[in-house]
């Protein structure tokens, strides 16, 4: 089976997209596993297929790089949304479904996404977990936050994968994202995603979660947040008072297209 592909890149977090809308590539868990896998595969951080839809643009079906289907990527939509447009899928607006929701889109400019993400729930506050005091709200994903003021120094790939196993608290696991103020309207992330098993270069749910948390604990002082992620890349955050309208904005492109060979 011969796939066409195409590597993209949402802030550092880098995806296989592949067009899907005939219906025609069906790939397993092993496949997709073995894809995502660095080194050995194409390598990705999870891979994304583009699919037709009833009721919207495209439908995005998205796989972290373990090989299960996961839930929402928010880096993952811009790059699906950036792929959908230059395919001549949607226009400089479109819409998508993922997991039973619905996403719309803007490419606002060269290699620029707009994203509205799902409302945010289960805010919580308080959670000793192994030595830290967490927070958690699901922004499409589970996220935990967690403050610090050495953000540089930590060990984010032990600490994360510590808490993210911690099933007391969390039964199905959690994304852990550290975070550290910056600024009245900025903060400085690092995060260890569930999936990846792993710290990767950026997280959109992740940087939309800090944002929100970060408003809500009032330790920023504005509806909209520049996130800087661990690639050097700046996410946008921007929202309303009551959080019910959330949008996500910064880079996609496309690394470099090819062609793979599956048994």
């Amino acid at each position: 089976m011969q796939i066409n592909f195409s590597k993209m890149s949402g802030a550092g977090n880098d995806f296989i997209v592949i067009d899907n809308m005939k219906k025609q590539t069906t790939l397993t868990e092993h496949h997709i596993y073995s894809l995502c896998m660095r080194r050995t595969g194409i390598g990705a951080d999870g891979l994304i297929l583009i699919e037709p839809s009833e009721t919207v643009d495209f439908s995005m079906r998205y796989y972290n790089a373990d090989g299960k289907q996961g839930s929402m990527c928010g880096n993952g939509g811009r790059c699906a949304a950036y792929f959908a447009w230059l395919a001549g899928i949607i226009g400089d607006k479109g819409s998508f479904s993922a997991n039973n929701n619905r996403y719309d889109a803007w490419v606002t400019g060269a290699e620029q996404v707009k994203l509205q993400m799902t409302v945010p729930e289960g805010f919580t506050s308080g959670l000793a977990a192994n030595g830290y005091n967490c927070h958690f709200v699901n922004t499409g994903s589970p996220h935990t936050i967690i403050f610090t003021d050495t953000l540089k120094s930590i060990d984010v790939e032990h600490e994360g994968r510590l808490i993210r196993n911690n099933r007391s608290l969390f039964p199905e696991g959690t994304n852990v994202n550290f975070l550290q103020i910056t600024g009245r309207d900025s903060l400085d992330i690092r995060t260890f995603e569930r999936g990846v098993e792993a710290e990767t270069l950026a997280c959109g749910t992740g940087a939309v979660a800090a944002a929100l948390m970060s408003r809500k604990l009032e330790k920023v002082a504005s509806n909209h947040v520049r996130v800087t992620v661990k690639s050097g890349d700046i996410l946008d955050v921007e929202f309303t008072d009551r959080m019910d309208e959330v949008y996500l904005s910064g880079p996609a492109k496309v690394v470099y297209t090819g062609t793979v060979s599956m048994c």
